[in-house]
């Protein structure tokens, strides 16, 4: 399927890194500019290295509201993604080895930073032609499990899958799709501390870790690459995915499967 985006644009949170970066890269790919947005000023220049004409870097903190709604008045989008997130970066097993303290920041990036960012494009999103417009919220098996790796990025990843089903219908009048994206096991920057901080002895890689994790919890076995993710971005945001609001897509390997 040979899918167009041109003159379109997307606004891309966690733009510089992982999947966000994959994101971003199909989103060129189909022809659209890219505002990316991250709080990495060396990931943003490097995609704009990548993709000079296309690409609007944006170094922000998601949890400051008051600068994406700044970057959102300057610009109309089509097309908006949120996939910035941070974890406690410890481990959480039980959840009583953390303190309410270490809930703060992933709280403050990974819900309220999507909420925030959610908030200062909505003005945007709703002026123009909204029929082919779209909003993507990534989530995570982690929020659909209870996963207790690290409570405090499962819980946000729940509310933000909740608030993706609120958001689609409160858009659904202005024909604007919602839709979380729920990705499984991914090698990231992100996935590596969660390595770091569940590690069972200074013996065990990273990826004697993962490979064993993936083989236990995934019935495929295998990784999730993150230009998966980026395929299905963009076909969500395509005429092809015009019926489909509301829903939570995982891409897992076969990690959650409800009967």
């Amino acid at each position: 399927m040979n899918i167009e985006l041109t003159d379109q644009v997307a606004a891309i949170t966690g733009a510089g890194n992982g999947v966000g970066r994959a994101i971003a890269e199909a989103f060129i790919e189909a022809g659209a500019k890219v505002i990316a947005i991250d709080v990495s000023e060396t990931a943003l220049n490097t995609l704009a290295n990548d993709f000079p004409d296309s690409v609007i870097g944006c170094r922000v903190d998601i949890s400051d509201h008051d600068a994406l709604v700044g970057i959102a008045s300057e610009h109309t989008v089509d097309h908006l993604v949120c996939a910035a997130a941070v974890g406690s970066g410890k481990g959480g097993f039980p959840f009583w080895n953390l303190d309410p303290s270490d809930w703060e920041r992933v709280i403050e990036i990974t819900l309220m930073g999507t909420i925030n960012t959610v908030h200062a494009f909505t003005p945007s999103l709703r002026s123009g032609n909204t029929q082919q417009k779209s909003v993507l919220l990534l989530s995570s098996v982690a929020g659909q499990i209870g996963s207790q790796t690290d409570p405090p990025y499962s819980a946000c990843k729940a509310a933000v899958i909740n608030f993706a089903q609120c958001a689609a219908k409160d858009f659904a009048a202005d024909g604007i799709r919602v839709n979380a994206l729920s990705p499984g096991m991914v090698k990231t920057e992100l996935n590596e501390s969660v390595f770091e901080a569940n590690r069972d002895s200074e013996n065990q890689t990273y990826e004697e870790w993962a490979q064993a994790k993936i083989g236990k919890l995934a019935p495929l076995a295998r990784w999730q690459e993150p230009d998966e993710f980026g395929a299905m971005a963009i076909f969500l945001a395509s005429e092809s995915g015009r019926n489909i609001t509301g829903q939570t897509i995982n891409i897992d390997g076969g990690q959650v499967m409800h009967s």
